[in-house]
């Protein structure tokens, strides 16, 4: 633990909505919510406008849907979100050269090793406004001596703010906080915590070092002591090697119910893919992992042709994996990963998963083409996805079904919504597009379909945009 606030950690506010809203003017103050949009889907992401009516992410598509009917449901686009976290992160390596990159959208700072004498206050304040001014998205930062102090005090700070965790005040940040806020807490140490009368991060201190040891285990008891005390002592460790990502739970009763343990394999494939596409990345292997009730541990894997993000295929390739063991005496752990990882995925894995889907059922992100590139492409439009027409310029998928799809026709630089417009599924003049920058110089042309310029931040015509 430091003596002063020079770990900075920094967390993008509702990033990929907030990137939705920015590109999409008729979106800007409503509730935007991204994520796989078929039956099973996941919430990726929710704007703050959403998550007021209890939409958060790694919720289930449906029941954000009954929560909030009237948001816009688009699929993610991975693209624009790697270039401007390609962005944010440039201008964190300018501040200081040892980053800690956790996702797309999140990382550490290690202001110590900037070697300058500046007030890490001023340091955070002028790189939000620099993050600003280069993609039009804001960030939260939390400042303090330690990585757990300094997480806990981003969030705080949520949304566009500054925490700064003054030496003396640790106590007081972490006391009130409920113990799931801590790392290695999760549901199945929440509740046995919460059986033992331990709620918080206070009566976590206050129960002791040997207490939680018996509850929990030698290392996990000692670790988390450490931490609601708010000892922690990692430093920040640049361009960390990551070979896979994975998820896992602990069950208080063993499973024995062969339909349970299928879908708590359901519900972490879907959480692993979620973490997946959170760092960027794709994998080839499939993992699963099994705790049998005599503590007998064994995973089982499978190799995919090419790396993959799509949670239909990281799902049916869990589940066949998990038929293979033996789960009939009980299992007291389960857990999904991928491993062999990639920064891209190589082709569109459909055929992977051996099931026909409708059109934007948890589908692949298509890439940009020409044209529609044969008759199985053509009704692929996802809601979101950036698209062109020959006449009425840039836009994007509202929606699409019954042979139709639906248009709004706007881009970044717009300050009010865009015409929509309905065309058919193979209107060969309406094609798929890459997507538009947040921010361009003044003059970048616009779309075609708001008509001419309203005033002289409205200056050219065409299909790019500015911000």
């Amino acid at each position: 633990m430091r003596s002063s606030p020079t770990i900075l950690h920094l967390d993008m506010d509702a990033f990929f909505a907030a990137v939705e809203q920015a590109s999409k003017p008729s979106l800007r103050g409503k509730p935007v919510v991204v994520g796989g949009l078929g039956p099973r889907g996941v919430v990726s992401t929710a704007s703050y406008e959403a998550r007021v009516h209890g939409v958060h992410s790694a919720m289930a598509m449906a029941h954000a849907r009954r929560l909030c009917p009237n948001a816009a449901y688009l699929y993610p686009r991975f693209g624009i979100y790697r270039r401007i976290s390609e962005t944010v992160m440039a201008l964190l390596a300018e501040v200081s050269p040892l980053i800690e990159p956790l996702s797309l959208d999140e990382a550490f700072l290690d202001l110590e090793a900037a070697g300058g004498e500046e007030d890490p206050r001023q340091v955070a304040v002028r790189l939000r406004a620099r993050i600003r001014a280069a993609t039009g998205l804001t960030a939260s930062v939390g400042l303090a001596g330690s990585k757990l102090l300094a997480k806990i005090a981003s969030e705080k700070a949520k949304p566009d703010g500054l925490v700064v965790v003054e030496p003396g005040t640790e106590r007081a940040l972490l006391d009130p906080l409920p113990v799931r806020t801590l790392w290695g807490v999760g549901p199945a140490t929440a509740e046995h915590l919460r059986k033992a009368g331990i709620g918080t991060v206070a009566e976590m201190a206050k129960a002791g070092e040997a207490e939680l040891v018996r509850l929990l285990g030698r290392a996990h008891g000692a670790s988390l002591h450490a931490m609601a005390a708010g000892l922690d002592n990692r430093p920040v460790v640049a361009d960390r090697d990551v070979k896979s990502i994975s998820v896992e739970d602990t069950f208080d009763t063993d499973l024995t119910d062969r339909a349970q343990v299928r879908h708590q394999i359901d519900r972490l494939a879907d959480r692993c893919v979620q973490r997946l596409r959170g760092a960027g990345r794709s994998g080839r292997t499939v993992v699963v992992k099994v705790r049998r009730y005599d503590f007998s541990t064994l995973t089982r894997s499978e190799t995919l042709r090419a790396p993959t993000d799509d949670p239909v295929v990281v799902r049916e390739t869990a589940r066949r994996l998990i038929e293979a063991v033996d789960t009939t005496g009980g299992v007291r752990l389960l857990g999904v990963g991928v491993a062999g990882l990639a920064d891209f995925t190589q082709e569109d894995l459909f055929a992977q998963s051996g099931e026909s889907r409708p059109d934007g059922e948890d589908a692949a992100e298509p890439p940009p083409t020409a044209a529609p590139a044969s008759p199985e492409r053509v009704n692929h439009w996802l809601p979101g996805q950036d698209v062109t027409h020959e006449e009425y310029g840039a836009g994007w998928v509202q929606g699409s079904g019954v042979g139709r799809v639906t248009v709004r026709f706007e881009v970044p630089s717009d300050t009010g919504p865009g015409r929509v417009r309905t065309f058919a599924v193979a209107d060969p003049a309406l094609v798929h597009s890459d997507p538009l920058p947040l921010l361009a110089p003044q003059g970048a042309p616009r779309s075609a379909a708001q008509g001419p310029p309203q005033g002289p931040a409205r200056a050219g015509t065409g299909s790019a945009a500015a911000g």
